[in-house]
């Protein structure tokens, strides 16, 4: 009579034990065993254990296939969830991984497969082939799309965090931190009597008060520096949106900036168009921005300016902003701001500049171009990809609390009481900003290696952004090559995948909108296009993410250096301005402390959180994937260490993509 040893491990996260009644059946190719209670001496399923437990079927099972688990409360016990991690059963011909990662139910039933990652086409027993379909069928049903929008990426079906799947919620213990640490900053601004206080700032002095909260090597550079022209530059390539500025190749018409402005900045006997051709003016324009909707405050709408910034990188390296347009038509009332204008006019035009690139920051580079996406590869992937699937093992790690964090931020970024309607696009106009930048989104544009070339920035200097991220992209790109190897050894085993094609054509569909121009596929036929996309997916929920949150205390707690509310319209002429309209200008207190909560809440590290494949999971059982893993690794290290030696040698040190700073997925 054979025997089925089995170690089953709890998870290790608060509540995950369990008293109640376990049972297993274990399914061959040639018959199934009793259904079992797995009961040893003592306590079974503590939280953060493994216990091990012997099964001898009467009857031969064969090949195993599945192991099937029931849970059923004991006695009259309240509902009491388990978290298996996995089961790990040796057999009579060796031992099998059954990855499991869910947290299981009173009366619910559960079939886990173990052994190797198998595509839909690899199945060829009838018991595998009905066990996935229903899989499949139960989560097509659990997991539906719903569109609040026609215009923005759809998402999943739940309107709270409480309705979500228990295996998608938030833990206990990260739970507890947020709101904590909301709490605790909200009680720390009221003592300060900044929280809900509707008086303006009467000096900037004041605004220090704001770090009663927190405080960081970087925001306190910021509060000292935001008014240098070579830190505003620095910001561009290496601040909370490195995405948005571009090489000038030729000066836009509707910006007629001449050689007698900038000749105090280029020199004498410099032009621009000589400064163009060397590659040395790069230009940011924030056309997205033109006529778009605002809020009303009191009786007159908020203005936001769609503004235009030339920048010349000079012979120091350093990036310099030249001129400033604050409306795309040129005009009387419209003029050319230069850093030859008095030091209020420059800075208030420099203070709209950063309002634009801030709430284009927050609603399109990180808010729809991280969270949003990775919601749709998310649901896109609960949908079609069945556990076993290797893609489901590779991605799965990289959506953990994607799915609660999106619902959550919904509610507390985009309703009604939002940390956006009190912006100067307020709702309406904050969603007219993701319809646009989405509808502006490329495949390339999401491709860094593509963006970069595009953006003609492969070789202005100090983009550590750049620099860290083309490596970040390359050692994913190799790792995502080395594991499709493997799992598709020719192009046919990628057309043929069903649940390949129905994924990547919900995505298509789902988060692009069917948008063909947008370049995003919606089939795969080849191998090297599905690494490609592949290292997209992985590089936009881990390091391109890291990189547009992670700073956002450092530099928008400081409300003068990238308001999300200006609360007065942008000058129409110079030489009118003063210390008191930029204060007038800001949001007032009771508004920045709300904005500084807000930058410190979605900057903020939780005890939880897992570093870039540092996830504890076992998926894969097979020995060549495992090492694949150790080799990716390996290289994250290398990569860390190398970071960290060239940030101790700069007066601004990048951390953002050093792979120890790097979130597995995008949890805040």
């Amino acid at each position: 009579m054979a025997e089925y040893k089995l170690a089953v491990t709890t998870g290790s996260m608060t509540y995950a034990g369990t008293m109640d009644h376990i049972y297993v059946t274990l399914i061959g190719t040639e018959g199934q065993s009793e259904r079992t209670e797995l009961n040893n001496w003592g306590p079974d399923f503590v939280t953060g254990t493994t216990q091990t437990y012997s099964i001898k079927p009467k009857l031969s099972l064969g090949e195993l296939l599945l192991v099937r688990l029931e849970k059923h409360s004991f006695l009259f016990l309240p509902e009491n969830q388990w978290f298996c991690s996995k089961i790990v059963v040796t057999t009579p011909e060796g031992e099998l991984l059954f990855p499991c990662y869910r947290w299981i139910s009173n009366g619910e039933l559960v079939e886990l497969r173990g052994g190797k990652a198998r595509k839909n086409f690899e199945d060829v027993h009838p018991k595998l082939i009905y066990s996935r379909k229903k899989d499949l069928m139960m989560r097509k049903n659990l997991y539906r799309w719903t569109i609040t929008d026609p215009k923005i990426p759809h998402h999943l079906q739940f309107m709270h965090v409480s309705e979500l799947p228990a295996e998608e919620q938030f833990s206990l213990t990260r739970t507890f931190e947020m709101k904590y640490s909301e709490a605790r900053v909200a009680i720390a601004l009221m003592f300060k009597g900044m929280l809900g206080s509707t008086e303006q700032w009467g000096k900037i002095e004041d605004m220090n008060d704001i770090f009663c909260i927190q405080k960081t090597t970087i925001s306190e550079y910021v509060a000292k520096h935001w008014k240098d022209d070579d830190f505003f530059g620095y910001q561009f390539l290496n601040g909370t949106n490195p995405c948005a500025i571009k090489k000038c190749s030729k000066l836009p018409p509707n910006f007629p900036v001449t050689d007698e402005m900038v000749k105090p900045i280029l020199g004498t006997g410099c032009s621009l168009d000589e400064e163009i051709e060397k590659g040395n003016i790069f230009i940011c324009d924030y056309k997205i921005m033109d006529k778009i909707p605002t809020r009303m405050c009191g009786e007159e709408p908020l203005q936001m300016p769609a503004s235009m910034c030339l920048f010349y990188m000079n012979p120091k390296n350093k990036l310099m902003p030249i001129a400033i347009q604050l409306n795309q038509q040129p005009s009387e009332q419209n003029p050319i701001f230069l850093p030859s204008d008095s030091e209020t006019d420059w800075l208030l035009a420099k203070l709209f500049v950063k309002s634009a690139h801030a709430l284009e920051f927050e609603l399109v580079v990180h808010l729809m171009g991280t969270h949003f996406l990775a919601e749709v590869f998310t649901v896109a992937a609960l949908r079609n990809f069945h556990p076993i699937h290797p893609l489901y093992k590779l991605l799965i790690p990289h959506f953990e609390y994607t799915l609660p964090i999106n619902t959550l931020g919904r509610i507390t970024l985009l309703g009604t009481e939002g940390a956006f309607e009190i912006s100067t696009l307020g709702n309406e106009g904050s969603m007219e900003l993701i319809r646009r930048g989405l509808s502006e989104t490329t495949y390339s544009s999401l491709c860094l290696p593509d963006n970069i070339s595009a953006r003609g920035l492969e070789s202005i200097p100090n983009y550590y952004y750049r620099d860290d991220g083309l490596k970040l992209w390359n050692i994913i790109n190799s790792y995502v090559e080395k594991m499709m190897q493997y799992y598709y050894p020719s192009d046919g085993d990628v057309s043929k995948d069903r649940e390949l094609q129905g994924w990547i054509q919900e995505v298509f569909t789902h988060g692009f909108l069917g948008n063909k121009h947008s370049g995003i596929p919606s089939d795969f036929t080849k191998v090297i296009d599905l690494v490609k996309f592949l290292t997209m997916v992985i590089f936009t929920v881990t390091a391109q993410h890291a990189a547009v949150n992670n700073g956002q205390f450092d530099y928008l707690s400081w409300v003068l250096n990238g308001p999300l509310l200006l609360r007065k319209p942008p000058p129409t002429t110079k030489g009118q301005s003063s210390l008191e309209t930029i204060l007038e200008t800001v949001p007032n207190i009771g508004e920045t402390a709300r904005f500084a909560v807000l930058s410190l809440i979605l900057s903020k590290k939780y005890s939880d959180m897992v570093v870039l494949r540092a996830h504890s999971e076992e998926r894969f059982d097979e020995l060549e994937p495992k090492q694949i893993e150790l080799d990716f690794q390996a290289e994250l290290f290398s990569l860390s260490d190398a970071i960290q030696t060239r940030n101790a040698e700069l007066e601004i040190p990048y951390t953002y993509l050093n792979p120890t700073q790097i979130e597995n997925s995008i949890t805040i």
